[in-house]
């Protein structure tokens, strides 16, 4: 008969770690948390302390019915919950529902373990300890803390924009930047610059030599310091002028060295980047992939086992057994000149809680091979991904061979270089998603002095860019480097402004929806420290504070919900104030022939008769802008994708295909007669290669 019990949060670990344990140890699941805030209020009374009021959460009562009869039969009861602030969290949890601290003849451990194997898993037995309760406070912190802003704002949203819209405390962040992100790309100016390139024959070689210019030569100094950028075709002209009738020769030769470091080991944040680059995954489903290898699966000739380390961290730390073993495995299989010489992994930053290790194999001799026919094509690619960053972690550097020449025409210099993979090192196993296959020409044996033919020069004209569209990945990114959120709250941040429509995901990329403007309209206006990047890295400070115990968590919530309060006792006043009352259209309904008034859905805008509930009619609402199309003359309109993404189009679609994702003018271009588009101040021809632009008149601004 099991005389001791072991509690885990996920039922899919319970089969794997009973196998590890064996018949006197009883495994049973809590499913996550059994207790929370209650739905219908605040859940903490400000004039009390703060104290916080729990209850079972609803279809819970079963789980502990189940649990506490299990805990009357065990002498010792184990909480083994994740890893983490929150598995910290549901331990307590499950130790004030289940009435475990009250028990007198029983002992009560709180264990954890950072990966699910048959060694770990004992290891953990072997070192019990008590509930750390500086932990549960600052998931209690981030609980409340969250709780605060998404009731009290949530509310208000719902009665400005009319129903289904909420505020969080690192979403409404995070869309902020995605809203910043598309007003710095809507105000971009685009800058013209030239490319000169030069192709030169050289004997011996079969293959045109390809240089790129760099710019011309110091009278003084007789070389040139910087690139010139050559921003007009006027200043390209002169070039050109200045070379014709030149002979060219090698001015100068350097070969060298050039090293390229192993990566570190995935973290959570790393690993949902990578895995949306290179494998197109979600964000979400990275994530849920994940956490199936950590949990376990069915291996040929090894039972069921955990293949992944603790999914959900921001450490790079690894174990010295795990460290020594990927090592041995690196020797025996590439050989002693393929280790890395030292300690790869970078220093802390100081953002980092280290409370465990990085994402890596249990056991780096499972290579991908051997567990591809046990896992399914995504679960396999993930692990594949893990398996080979985690690996190539511990392997030496690549290193190429470098040349670069300089080549003088006149007092112009032209630059090429190349590069040879000399020592592949870490990059037999795995390659960066970011990193080009890199495209590199054979420079030959040339030496200084070396005298080139010309074959020709060909200019190219291009345009700046501006800064890209946010990724789930380059998101994902901008969060962890402005130190908002923490691993476990990435995915459902994006999920969630993705799902209220804030946010519209086409092709990889992120783009604000006209609902989502608004919103974020009202949060900076209402409440500007909510959506302070500064603030809520701040916040993040904070609760790492209270988790190592430094900050008690009544001073952080007591701090922070007075003025939030506060916030919102103006904000109600002012929202009011500016409701939007129902314009009324010159669109007749068609089945009762009233004027149709403009609506606001969770979707944004629409047309609906205001005979309701008599008359139900509703139709989409296309806004004019009061601009000609430049096309066939009709009204332009304000449309959406179907995901939400606003644009520019004509009203007389289908029949006509006119579109633009920046907002036309009435002005045409006085240089090639296209029509005019708005940046910011300014106004572009909408014809890129013609590059005419003038500031937007009063009347348009």
């Amino acid at each position: 008969m099991a005389n001791h019990l072991v509690i885990v949060e996920s039922p899919a670990k319970v089969k794997t770690i009973k196998k590890f344990l064996g018949s006197s140890y009883e495994v049973d699941a809590s499913g996550g948390h059994v207790r929370d805030l209650p739905k219908s209020q605040l859940g903490f009374d400000p004039e009390h302390d703060y104290e916080p009021k729990y209850i079972t959460i609803r279809g819970k009562g079963d789980v502990l019915a189940k649990l506490r009869k299990e805990v009357k039969k065990a002498d010792k009861i184990y909480l083994a919950t994740d890893p983490d602030r929150e598995g910290e969290a549901i331990s307590w949890h499950l130790m004030k529902a289940l009435k475990l601290d009250e028990l007198k003849n029983k002992d009560v451990y709180r264990i954890s373990f950072n990966e699910i194997t048959k060694n770990a898993v004992k290891a953990s037995l072997k070192s019990p300890r008590a509930l750390d309760l500086n932990l549960v406070n600052a998931q209690q912190t981030r609980r409340m803390l969250d709780r605060m802003v998404g009731y009290r704002i949530s509310p208000l949203l719902w009665a400005k924009v009319k129903r289904g819209l909420s505020a969080g405390r690192v979403q409404s962040v995070a869309l902020r930047m995605i809203c910043d992100r598309e007003d710095e790309i809507n105000a971009f100016i685009p800058e013209e610059y030239w490319n000169l390139d030069a192709s030169f024959k050289l004997a011996g070689m079969k293959k045109n030599l390809t240089a790129r210019y760099y710019g011309a030569v110091s009278q003084k100094e007789e070389k040139a310091k910087t690139k010139t950028v050559i921003r007009s075709k006027a200043e390209l002209d002169q070039i050109m002028k200045d070379l014709e009738g030149v002979s060219y020769a090698v001015d100068e030769v350097k070969r060298g060295e050039r090293i390229k470091k192993a990566p570190i080991p995935f973290t959570t944040s790393t690993m949902q980047q990578e895995a949306s680059k290179a494998l197109n995954f979600s964000t979400q489903k990275t994530m849920r992939l994940a956490q199936q290898l950590y949990e376990g699966v069915e291996v040929k000739g090894h039972g069921t086992i955990g293949l992944i380390t603790y999914l959900r961290t921001d450490s790079t730390r690894v174990a010295e057994e795990a460290d020594a073993a990927a090592r041995a495995f690196v020797k025996e299989h590439y050989g002693e000149n393929y280790m890395a010489a030292g300690d790869p992994v970078k220093k802390n930053n100081g953002k980092i809680q280290d409370a465990h290790e990085a994402i890596r194999p249990t056991d780096v001799t499972l290579t991908p091979v051997m567990v591809k026919e046990a896992l399914p094509r995504d679960l396999f690619r993930l692990y594949q991904l893990i398996w080979k960053r985690f690996t190539a972690s511990r392997m030496a550097p690549a290193v190429y061979e470098t040349t670069s020449v300089k080549i003088r025409g006149g007092n112009q210099l032209f630059t090429a270089a190349a590069s040879r993979l000399s020592f592949d090192g870490f990059m037999s196993v795995y390659v960066d998603a970011d990193d080009e296959e890199e495209k590199s020409q054979t420079l030959g044996a040339m030496e200084k002095g070396t005298a080139l033919a010309l074959e020709g020069l060909e200019p190219s004209q291009h345009f700046t860019q501006p800064p890209a569209h946010y990724t789930e990945a380059s998101l994902v990114k901008a969060l962890e480097e402005q130190g908002i959120g923490r691993p476990s709250t990435y995915a459902p941040t994006i999920t969630t402004i993705i799902a209220r429509r804030y946010v519209a995901k086409e092709n990889k990329n992120l783009y604000v929806t006209e609902l989502g403007e608004v919103v974020n309209r009202i949060m900076k206006q209402s409440f500007p420290s909510i959506v302070d990047l500064s603030f809520t890295a701040n916040m993040e400070s904070l609760l790492d504070k209270v988790a190592d115990g430094t900050v008690s968590w009544k001073t952080v919530v007591s701090n922070f919900y007075p003025d939030l309060d506060e916030a919102v006792k103006i904000a109600e006043k002012e929202l009011e104030s500016v409701k939007i009352e129902d314009e009324v259209t010159d669109e007749i309904c068609e089945l009762c022939g009233r004027n149709m008034v403009i609506k606001y859905g969770p979707h944004g805008k629409f047309l609906a008769c205001p005979g309701f509930p008599e008359c139900k009619n509703t139709k989409p609402y296309l806004e004019k802008i009061g601009v000609p199309c430049p096309r066939c003359g009709k009204e332009v309109v304000r449309k959406k994708t179907k995901k939400g993404r606003l644009y520019y189009g004509c009203e007389a679609n289908p029949d006509c295909d006119f579109m633009s994702w920046q907002k036309p003018s009435t002005l045409k271009c006085p240089k090639c007669g296209s029509y005019m588009v708005e940046k910011g101040s300014k106004l572009l021809c909408a014809d890129e290669t013609c590059g005419y632009r003038m500031d937007r008149p009063e009347n348009e601004k």
